[in-house]
């Protein structure tokens, strides 16, 4: 069963035409690697398919749930069964690391924000919160306010608000741009074995093409809004993913792939 499916997706912005008929099937389970240079359509991807973006022409489906049916109501509810974790971590950075952890409840919470707050948060919510960060491995860090980590505990953080979500579906968008090497993977091993343990479909765009060979079922490619590989990861070559880079690779380039 497929975790996301994409069938003859277009997007534009004006006369720019940013995805131009984009296919893409993800299994329950499985993890993409999705690469390509800056404004290949990548960001544009992630954000339809979180429900972020509008887009003109297609279908997406997401945890067997067709994007075009859904209501804005039934919309946010698939969000809740999405977890995102960006490069920028998005954590409220004064307040302590169970809280930060406690708000990935909020969607399947009847009284969300409330029902979350540390001071009166359900006993088993709280053991839920310190599971995952034990997971995470920062159990000790609950009671410190978020800014007083490192960026790759941030990003451990992060991680753990997800698990606290319970989602079926995680998207990462350069989770680790803004780490150095070590932790970025760090980061990696911990993201793709919580992924492996919880059977979560990942779709993930990387930057650093050194990770590349060493994590995901799969090497997805794009180039100026098209995707042009697709390969499983220990049959993509290096030749093939430098070429993503090469050549016409931004959407306000000209259509032709030929010249690459």
């Amino acid at each position: 069963m497929a975790g996301i499916q994409v069938r003859g997706l277009h997007k534009h912005y004006g006369d720019l035409h940013v995805l131009r008929g984009i296919d893409l099937t993800v299994d329950r389970g499985e993890s993409v690697i999705l690469l390509g240079a800056n404004g290949c359509g990548k960001s544009t991807l992630l954000r339809c398919l979180n429900g972020l973006t509008s887009y003109e022409q297609g279908r997406i489906t997401m945890a067997g749930q067709s994007l075009e049916t859904l209501s804005r109501r039934q919309l946010r509810r698939l969000r809740c069964n999405i977890g995102v974790v960006f490069q920028q971590f998005n954590l409220v950075q004064n307040i302590s690391v169970l809280q930060n952890v406690l708000y990935g409840a909020l969607g399947r919470q009847r009284f969300g924000l409330l029902n979350t707050w540390s001071c009166i948060a359900s006993a088993s919510l709280r053991q839920q919160a310190m599971a995952a960060l034990e997971r995470v491995g920062l159990a000790e860090k609950a009671a410190m306010e978020c800014r007083q980590l490192s960026g790759g505990q941030q990003q451990r953080v992060a991680i753990a608000r997800t698990l606290m979500q319970d989602a079926d579906i995680l998207i990462a968008d350069e989770p680790v741009a803004s780490l150095d090497p070590r932790a970025g993977r760090e980061i990696m091993d911990l993201l793709m074995d919580v992924a492996s343990e919880r059977r979560i479909t990942v779709i993930c765009t990387l930057h650093q093409l050194e990770l590349v060979e060493a994590y995901g079922d799969r090497i997805v490619g794009m180039k100026a809004g098209t995707i042009v590989l697709d390969q499983p990861r220990v049959q993509a070559s290096s030749h093939a993913i430098q070429r993503l880079y090469r050549g016409e690779v931004r959407v306000d380039q000209a259509p032709s792939l030929l010249a690459s």
